[in-house]
């Protein structure tokens, strides 16, 4: 049994990540405010890891991963208050290589400011430089859009509900723009895989190796709630992020390392499925967003 000290622990990839290592047997931690309930099997730590005084001092963890670091501060403040502790496991961004960039990216490629991305993207880079300095053989996962049950972010959900209302669905004027996913338990996979292989190499991009469209991505949304869309395209001239779910903005990884770790991935349909299967029962937990009204003033 291994002891490991997941940050966060109550919003999905976090609470997904803590019940994913207490469903192998490990005794998992959890470290957060205490302000949302917490999941079954897990030992809560309460405190604010920006605050931390001696709460992890007494404990010695096999591993720390660290799903909820958005600053240089956030690492910082977290490894001068941790005790004695194995491997640790950071959960950046893809947000971290700048829109310029060749493409794919690749974990050599430059890292720097995202236009798009912006606070987020920058804070990523700073807990990333932190943790290298401090913990240098430390592991860094850079992600793309990650899904999957427990998601709280209103961008599968979206879909989700258009489909069930039978909605045509409005797409945006770069309806081709390809999106690359990561379903949460196969990040939760990559990080045990890291955990008991401890590879030499530090940083990954992780991701499903295919790209998918908006449309497509859509469409295999409706497909997860059983329907079959049609589509209609916004007028011009209206924000994207008004009644869109994403950026305007294309990107891949290149996720080659990663591959030669864990070769297979949750293929997005199947993984969209499981997704709506949790929506259907824990609505209330989403956070929603204004598109649909959005829409429907868009579209008088």
């Amino acid at each position: 049994m291994r002891k490991i000290l997941v940050t966060g622990g109550t919003n999905f990839v976090s609470r997904f990540t803590a019940e994913y290592f207490a469903a192998l047997g490990d005794e998992v931690y959890v470290l957060n405010r205490g302000n949302r309930p917490q999941s079954q099997g897990v030992v809560h730590l309460k405190g604010d890891r920006n605050a931390l005084g001696n709460l992890l001092k007494e404990h010695r963890f096999d591993a720390v991963l660290d799903i909820t670091a958005y600053t240089g501060g956030d690492v910082r403040n977290l490894v001068n208050g941790l005790g004695g502790f194995g491997e640790y496991i950071l959960v950046s961004s893809s947000a971290v290589y700048p829109e310029s960039t060749e493409k794919p990216f690749r974990e050599e490629s430059p890292i720097g400011y995202n236009s798009v991305w912006g606070g987020y993207g920058a804070g990523k880079i700073k807990a990333e430089e932190e943790l290298v300095r401090r913990v240098p053989n430390a592991y860094i996962i850079r992600p793309p859009y990650i899904y999957g049950p427990m998601q709280n972010l209103y961008r599968e959900a979206f879909a989700f509900d258009c489909a069930e209302a039978e909605r045509a669905f409005v797409l945006p004027e770069k309806e081709g723009m390809k999106m690359q996913f990561f379903h949460v338990e196969d990040l939760c996979r990559f990080m045990n895989l890291l955990l008991e292989k401890k590879p030499s190499t530090r940083v990954y991009n992780v991701g499903n190796r295919e790209c998918v469209t908006v449309r497509e991505w859509v469409k295999r949304c409706y497909e997860a709630a059983g329907k079959v869309p049609a589509f209609t395209k916004a007028p011009v001239g209206h924000g994207i992020r008004s009644y869109f779910c994403f950026y305007d903005y294309e990107y891949s990884l290149d996720v080659s390392r990663m591959s030669a770790l864990m070769p297979r991935t949750k293929p997005l349909s199947e993984g969209l499925k499981e997704e709506y299967e949790w929506y259907s029962v824990h609505r209330d937990e989403m956070v929603m967003k204004p598109y649909i009204e959005y829409i429907d003033k868009l579209m008088k």
